[in-house]
């Protein structure tokens, strides 16, 4: 087998920076190491740097970031993803992903194979396409995310779940912590203002992609690689509710659950006189207030299809 960018060249006239989250991908490091076993075979360059703590990822993609024939490869979550998506930000180097994570979330948005040959082969072709983020600003600055940010009960299980329930457990991991939140949180009503009208609702998911958790659909009208977002609103609140969700979510219908409104908008203000937790691309990411927008400009992410 031969790999080649869209039959024009050879790829071995490429280099890639693979930045990867030891973290985040222990439980899949074999699938790592596979595909980057294929692309030395088949003459690609590479050069692998694992992160040593956050922001380490943003900060090794921003140094590669303006040389258009870099391709910046993150081997991790989608937490990691995004990392490097806002070090890349603005500039002209080509994002790449090996998934490593507990969800996947993006790589299935995009739908990226899954095995290693395929991953590689991805990696190494011209097949490309836009990625438009997300950025959410708060008093603790901006947080750029890829697939989706959440406020409410969701984000509260994601800043409870630990990192070795993901590592033991998987997904499984978030179910156990669902299970141990919902008489804890107290779902106070998000309040906020959609393109400038107001809004209420007991939880709340600001989408730039169709899927949520996985494979699972949320989002039919959500459009990752163009401005705007589509936000689901949740405006049945508590226990019974988040029980419904939760179980909807495996069905493909958690946006179709009682009282979930979908609109589409350009920008999203969450206030209120509580700080309510959120979390970007299944991430802690703070409390509110904060205000979602489009990031200035899309990223070019390597594609199977």
């Amino acid at each position: 087998m031969i790999f080649t960018n869209g039959g024009e060249r050879p790829c071995d006239d490429r280099s890639m920076l693979v930045i990867y989250n030891p973290t985040a991908g222990r439980r899949r490091v074999s699938r790592l190491w596979t595909v980057l076993d294929v692309l030395v075979a088949h003459g690609v360059r590479l050069e692998v740097v694992e992160t040593r703590h956050a922001g380490h990822a943003a900060e090794l993609a921003r140094e590669a970031a303006h040389d258009p024939d870099r391709l910046v490869v993150a081997a991790g979550g989608d937490g990691t993803i995004a990392e490097v998506a806002a070090g890349l930000q603005g500039g002209r180097a080509r994002l790449g992903i090996i998934p490593l994570g507990t969800a996947n979330v993006l790589a299935h948005e995009l739908g990226l194979p899954m095995g290693a040959v395929g991953l590689a082969a991805t990696l190494a072709s011209e097949r490309q396409r836009p990625l438009w983020p997300g950025i959410a600003t708060s008093a603790a600055g901006d947080r750029l995310f890829v697939q989706m940010l959440g406020i409410g009960f969701d984000a509260h299980v994601v800043h409870h779940v630990s990192r070795m329930a993901k590592r033991a457990l998987g997904k499984g991991a978030y179910v156990a912590q669902t299970l141990r939140e919902l008489p804890r949180y107290g779902f106070e009503p998000i309040q906020l203002l959609i393109d400038g009208e107001a809004a209420e609702a007991g939880s709340v998911i600001v989408a730039k992609g169709s899927l949520y958790g996985g494979p699972y659909l949320l989002a039919p009208d959500a459009r990752p690689d163009a401005p705007g977002f589509s936000v689901i609103l949740f405006e049945q609140a508590g226990i019974g509710p988040a029980l419904v969700a939760g179980a909807a979510l495996p069905l493909n219908r958690l946006g179709r659950v009682p009282g979930a409104v979908h609109r589409r908008a350009s920008e999203i203000v969450v206030r209120g006189t509580h700080a309510l937790p959120a979390q970007a691309d299944g991430d802690p990411a703070g409390t509110t207030p904060l205000r979602i927008t489009d990031a200035g400009s899309p990223i070019s992410v390597m594609v199977a299809r």
